[in-house]
């Protein structure tokens, strides 16, 4: 047997492991991770035993679904290769998946945890949508099904606002760059609402809303956002970062304008209550006003001088009254005076043994007499004078 150089023993090694193993899948776990400024990514995958090198080169990374990072289970899909100056031998990747996840749904978990680190989904920074907006601009696809459903709904529910289309490419290559671009576009129009989103597919069709650019795009965005893609089941980065996400693009109209039915209920309840107010107001301007108008006749000059001529007519009435009462009191008082003096006059007073005592030209009575007392007896046609010279009481 003949010596080979080294190199012709790697070569031979080389052509034997490169056409025995030109397709392998490999399990394992991602240490000595190195992304490379070539954009090469050097790695190791390892289990509890052994290790292998591995090199992914810049062609194949950007087949890549998810962020490398050491400690991930994967499984590579790879053939073997040898270096001959130095006799080292690794896995060429070609493919990396994650090991019992998906790798989009892998990449999504970690752009959302990176992207909540950085604060993109905080409840605080979110932005109120209007309440009558007057301008929408809507970033989708213009020949899909989603804008004829935003436009349909819009049509039915509030056509007062203006919907500004702006055609955008939702899928496939080049959608996250248009997505992104026409974002901040729409967000320069100076609309009251922007709507982002696209109507369902799969999750690979969904992808542009998945990605950090579009993410960054919603969140640097000063218009409010509402993100609506895909059907209700579908969550994506764009639904956590936008200030509303809506379950499907049709919702996403629903959310943003007024129900025109709901206002013209809230109208035809207001108008109703309205013209019960104004009623009231009427009414009680109507009491008033007839309150004033009494008032105004019950002080009116006719009023008054109607007033005291049924006044003076009432003293009157009472003045006759009362002036007939008290003559006919007088009246009554002389014919008293009248008879009494009848009684009293001497000159009907001539009876025998009957005569008035009067002292001092004062009338007094019999009892009231003293001894020595000087007094006139007077009858009809008599006056003597005389002098009591005894008095004597009769028990």
């Amino acid at each position: 047997m003949n010596a080979i150089s080294v190199s012709t023993l790697n070569t031979q090694i080389k052509s034997l492991l490169e056409t025995t193993f030109m397709q392998v899948l490999v399990s394992g776990e991602i240490s000595n991770l190195v992304f490379h400024s070539s954009g090469h990514i050097y790695f190791s995958i390892k289990d509890e035993s052994s290790t292998i090198s591995c090199v992914m080169f810049k062609g194949n990374t950007k087949y890549l679904k998810f962020q490398l990072e050491n400690g991930q289970k994967v499984v590579i899909s790879a053939s073997i290769t040898v270096f001959v100056p130095r006799g080292n031998y690794q896995l060429l990747c070609t493919k990396i998946e994650p090991d019992g996840i998906g790798s989009l749904a892998l990449a999504f978990e970690q752009l959302k945890t990176k992207l909540q680190a950085k604060g993109y989904f905080e409840a605080s920074i979110k932005k109120s949508l209007p309440k009558y907006p007057k301008k929408i601009a809507i970033i989708t696809s213009p020949t899909g099904a989603a804008i004829e459903d935003m436009k349909k709904v819009a049509s039915s529910r509030w056509s007062l606002c203006e919907l500004i289309l702006i055609p955008t490419l939702v899928q496939g290559n080049g959608s996250i760059e248009d997505i992104s671009k026409n974002i901040k576009f729409a967000d320069s129009l100076n609309c009251d609402i922007i709507v982002v989103g696209r109507g369902g597919g799969s999750i690979e069709d969904l992808w542009a809303f998945n990605s950090e650019e579009v993410a960054t795009a919603i969140y640097e965005a000063k218009t409010p956002i509402i993100s609506a893609v895909g059907h209700e089941i579908d969550y994506l980065i764009s639904d956590f970062v936008a200030d509303i996400r809506a379950a499907t693009p049709s919702n996403a109209m629903e959310i943003a304008l007024p129900d025109r039915n709901e206002h013209l209920l809230y109208l035809a309840s207001f108008m109703n209550e309205f013209d019960n107010r104004l009623k009231n107001i009427f009414l009680a301007k109507e009491n008033e006003l007839n309150s004033m108008k009494k008032l105004f006749v019950q002080n009116s000059i006719d009023s008054k001088f109607s007033f005291i001529e049924s006044q003076i007519k009432i003293l009157k009435e009472g003045f006759n009254r009362t002036f007939s009462q008290k003559l006919q009191i007088f009246q009554n008082t002389i014919d008293s005076l009248k008879e009494n003096y009848i009684l009293n006059n001497p000159k009907n007073k001539d009876k025998i043994g009957f005569v008035q005592i009067s002292k001092e030209n004062k009338i007094i009575s019999l009892e009231s007499l003293k001894i020595d007392d000087v007094l006139e007896l007077q009858s009809a046609k008599t006056i003597a004078s005389c002098k009591i010279i005894s008095l004597k009481k009769q028990k």
